[in-house]
């Protein structure tokens, strides 16, 4: 179990206190006195490993196996004696324009907190610091530390989104520039960012309800003076979606203009070849005529007939070329 437990420690009136290195002796102690609360922190572990912890924890069996096999969809499980709350965090790459995400679970009862970690999105270290450096909040106990790992995951939804409304304002400029580069490489870009704006959904939206279940509901260990955390929370959580749906009309958006002005580009292109071939027809025709070998043609034994006949082409081939230029074809 050392190798998957990332911290163990007991909380007693907001403050971190020396207790049993062992986690269960911990939990004993820190539901014996009655005012205190374990917090274990658990990396990626298998069932065996998760197992010990299950059994002294008396966690449910239908959320164990959720928290072992990952892959969830965000959202909060009410049982008997323990809250389950499921967590997908969000990491952008910039230099490959990807977004990853992590699992992080939450276990909470009467006096322990269990966070269940898969991925390398959800780093919990800094939110336990924050934490242990306003006793104020840690004093409520472990609702204190659901609502921390919750803000902290949807906060960095909204920093998440800020970054890649930058790219997109980056790729639509690049759309709509004079000269865009290769419309295949641009179109590839706008399907792979959208993509990445579909992942980034999958892990957001889901979560609306269990974040509202918790700010309004009738939740146990979610007491009255709680509950406008989550809501603010809630409301943060809102404004992350509603970013990332204006990220996917925007995209949308963009993907019909370089769709559009592709199609403009292919028409610009097959009016200068049908101008050209039209210029092209002219002298091929009166060539075509004269080189049909018939005794009786006009002009056709004159000194003057040949430089008359390439006159007429290049005067015809002229005319062509202003007319097209003055409409815009050339």
């Amino acid at each position: 179990m050392r190798r998957v437990i990332v911290d163990c420690a007991i909380y007693r009136d907001g403050r971190r206190t020396q207790g049993p290195a062992d986690f269960s002796d911990a939990l004993a102690e820190a539901r014996a006195t009655g005012d205190a609360f374990l917090w274990i922190g658990v990396y990626e572990p298998t069932e065996k490993e998760f197992d010990h912890v299950r059994r002294e924890f008396g966690l449910h069996a239908l959320a164990v196996e959720d928290a072992l096999t990952a892959h969830q969809r965000p959202k909060l499980e009410v049982y008997d004696d323990s809250l389950f709350m499921v967590l997908k965090p969000v990491v952008y790459d910039d230099d490959l324009d990807t977004v990853t995400t992590g699992e992080l679970m939450v276990f909470i009862g009467d006096s322990f907190v269990v966070t269940v970690r898969h991925g390398e999105g959800g780093a919990l270290a800094a939110v336990r610091h924050r934490l242990e450096h306003e006793p104020q909040v840690l004093r409520h106990g472990p609702t204190a530390v659901l609502y921390a790992v919750a803000d902290a995951v949807v906060d960095h939804y909204i920093e998440v989104a800020a970054e890649l409304q930058s790219d997109l304002e980056e790729l639509e400029a690049e759309v709509f520039a004079p000269n865009p580069g290769d419309a295949k490489s641009v179109a590839s870009r706008i399907y792979g960012f959208k993509r990445q704006v579909l992942e980034f959904r999958r892990a957001t939206s889901p979560l609306l309800a269990p974040m509202n279940q918790l700010a309004f509901g009738n939740v146990p260990f979610v007491t009255e003076h709680s509950r406008p955390f989550f809501r603010d929370v809630a409301d943060h959580l809102t404004k992350a979606n509603e970013y990332i749906e204006g990220l996917d009309r925007l995209l949308s958006d963009a993907l019909t203009a370089h769709l559009a002005q592709m199609g403009v580009r292919q028409n610009d292109d097959m009016r200068k070849i049908s101008a050209w071939a039209a210029m092209a027809a002219v002298p091929t025709m009166v060539a075509g005529i004269y080189g049909m070998n018939f005794d009786d043609m006009p002009e056709l034994r004159q000194p003057w007939g040949y430089p008359a006949v390439l006159v007429l082409m290049v005067v015809l081939c002229v005319g062509l070329h202003r007319m097209f230029k003055r409409r815009g074809w050339l």
